[in-house]
């Protein structure tokens, strides 16, 4: 059985990631890619469907030991995990080098004391599950082959197969160190090159330690921004440098609830936010990758931009159904691909003109394409800004005039004035002007209740959106606005859980909602982290930054965050870890120190 959401740590290469339990199970693994099918599929169904556990021996009748500790070394994504026993204790080292060749997943095991019993279960199961793989040995390599892929095992211990799956039991003294690596290959080719677990451990930590001297950030909350930093460069695909959303199908928003969606493609939207978040922390390199791959994701149709592509910018993201996986904790159904990316969503385009913007004012080297995109974006938000879409949430229901749609079409327009201005690019400047105006205009007439004192979620709605704590941030009117200490005010009223943290909008339990969607979710934490950011803009600091400690208790111990956080449960909800949770976090913490609103 799959552990909690919050029970699992995150190892990756910048090409794909693992999800590794307390009970050293590493339970979801897609390779070679982010996106492609998983070869352990554990975390969505049953141990049936593919795991590799490495941990001490124990009874056949019993449940595996959660390792008493657990930590990243460093700032590094090499993950140690330790048990106590009463014969000894034990390290488990697991990590995946940067690429350099075949994907490897690396797991060094070591005695720290005492004689400890140890066991490797490895069930490698393809296609998510479903196909079982012909398993065998060349020389002294075990090689598991399913159509066009093989995987390579390669330890120091000896391996026997028994009921379709690989085991070593061996015995660890104090020094000892026994590796196992796993690495893919396509199944016509020559096996992968032999590894070396010690000299890439060690490349690996240089790595980590290399790439986390360049932060800017060195604030009271630096452990916190350095670790949702680690984990945005480790959701960041480096071939092409598209960033997805989560490593993640299918965690439900809803423990047995049906809002189970495929994260594991680039949102425009959240690779946006995310390059803004890695040029404010000193990232450049990062910024102008995803600059790049965004010119050639849109390149020859920018005018029919779709809300996400695939990491390397595909456009075909069909969603289908894996009807033989249950599902985590049986949340069905477990959908891959995502519907959603043919939406029409018309605040991306404010976040991706935002984000552009961003890049040109931190001196990012000037791009003529980029800035024609810019124009090219705006040429087509002129002639249908006005029209109702799915908005940010990406609603299964009718299309709106969403307010933060609105909002958003209008940081694009001004955006790209200020471009303009700046004598980068050229366009009917006087125009765009009284464009600019007229969104301005429309949202503040249709878009507020001057009775509540509150922008609303669309025009004529009198729900609430917590995506109206964008309009300050985003400049749309100025913090001390009383319209929007309004909307403040009644979010925190009206869309706040007992323990302050922010729902997106109502959903409706049984019946389907503005959503179209049926059953709840949690608390959003990026909705949370934009409260906290509010409330220090209007000067309530102090209660800012206590949401903001509130927020970032719920972390694991291992300071990562998936989507939601159910108040009920007391758990975390949806696809983990979660790049569109981090990045506020980073954001949030740059404005607390920027105003001097921390403890100490």
């Amino acid at each position: 059985m799959a552990g909690r959401i919050e029970d699992y740590a995150l190892i990756g290469d910048m090409q794909t990631a693992a999800l590794v339990c307390r009970d050293g199970s590493v339970d979801w693994l897609c390779l070679p890619r982010f996106d492609s099918h998983a070869i352990f599929a554990g975390l969505l169904g049953t141990e049936e469907h593919g795991f590799w556990r490495v941990g001490p021996a124990g009874p056949a009748d019993a449940e595996p030991a959660p390792a008493d500790r657990r930590r990243y070394v460093g700032d590094s994504l090499i993950l140690e995990s330790e048990w106590d026993t009463p014969r000894g204790t034990v390290r488990v080292t697991d990590f995946m080098p940067p690429r350099d060749g075949a994907p490897q997943l690396i797991r060094i095991v070591e005695g720290v004391s005492g004689r400890v019993r140890m066991r490797s279960s490895l069930r490698m199961r393809f296609s998510y599950g479903r196909i079982v793989p012909w398993v065998h040995k060349v020389g002294e390599r075990t090689v598991a082959v399913a159509g066009p892929d093989s995987v390579w095992l390669d330890t120091d211990a000896e391996t026997h197969g028994k009921d379709l799956t690989t085991y070593s039991d061996f015995t660890v003294n104090p020094g000892d160190r026994i590796t196992f690596t796993i690495s893919w290959q396509p199944s016509h080719k020559e096996p992968p090159a032999l590894p070396d677990p010690e000299g890439s451990l060690e490349a690996t930590a240089d790595f980590w330690r290399e790439w986390v001297d360049h932060c800017t950030y060195h604030g009271p909350y630096r452990e916190a921004v350095i670790r949702s930093l680690i984990t945005l460069k480790a959701l960041t695909y480096a071939p092409t440098g598209g960033i997805v959303a989560a490593p993640t199908t299918s965690l439900p928003e809803e423990i047995g609830g049906v809002r189970n969606w495929d994260y594991r493609y680039t949102w425009l939207r959240d690779a946006a936010i995310t390059l803004s978040s890695m040029l404010r922390t000193g990232y450049r390199e990062e910024a102008r990758a995803w600059r790049d791959w965004l010119l050639r994701a849109v390149a020859g149709d920018p005018e029919n931009l779709q809300i996400m592509y695939g990491i390397a910018g595909e456009r075909e993201l069909g969603e289908a159904e894996l009807d033989w996986l249950p599902g985590y904790e049986n949340s069905g159904p477990v959908r891959v691909g995502n519907g959603a990316a043919n939406q029409l969503q018309l605040d991306v385009y404010g976040e991706v003109t935002e984000a552009l913007h961003l890049a040109h004012m931190t001196g990012l080297s000037r791009n003529d394409y980029a800035s024609l995109l810019q124009i090219k974006l705006i040429n087509y938000l002129e002639k249908h800004w006005d029209q109702p879409d799915e908005g940010i949430w990406e609603v299964r229901g009718p299309r709106r005039h969403f307010v933060h749609s609105k909002v958003m079409a209008w940081v694009a327009v001004d955006r790209t004035i200020k471009l303009i201005e700046s004598g980068d690019a050229d366009g009917p400047l006087e125009r765009w002007h009284e464009l600019r105006d007229e969104i301005h205009r429309d949202v503040c007439e249709k878009g507020y209740d001057p009775e509540r004192n509150t922008f609303t979620q669309s025009y004529g709605s009198k729900e609430l959106d917590a995506s109206l704590l964008l309009i300050p941030q985003m400049g749309f009117l100025p913090p001390d606005d009383k319209r929007v200490i309004g909307t403040i005010e009644a979010i925190q009223r009206e869309l706040s859980t007992e323990d302050g943290f922010v729902l997106r909008y109502p959903t409706s339990g049984e019946e389907a909602g503005v959503d179209g969607l049926e059953g709840d979710e949690g608390a959003f934490l990026a909705c949370s982290f934009w409260l906290a950011d509010d409330l220090a803009m209007i000067g309530r600091v102090d209660e800012a930054r206590s949401l903001f400690e509130r927020l970032l208790a719920l972390r694991n111990d291992l300071g990562l965050l998936a989507e939601e956080w159910d108040p009920r449960l007391q758990r975390q909800v949806g696809n983990f870890p979660q790049a569109f949770s981090h990045v506020p976090l980073i954001d949030t913490a740059l404005r607390l120190t920027a105003s001097g609103a921390y403890g100490g």
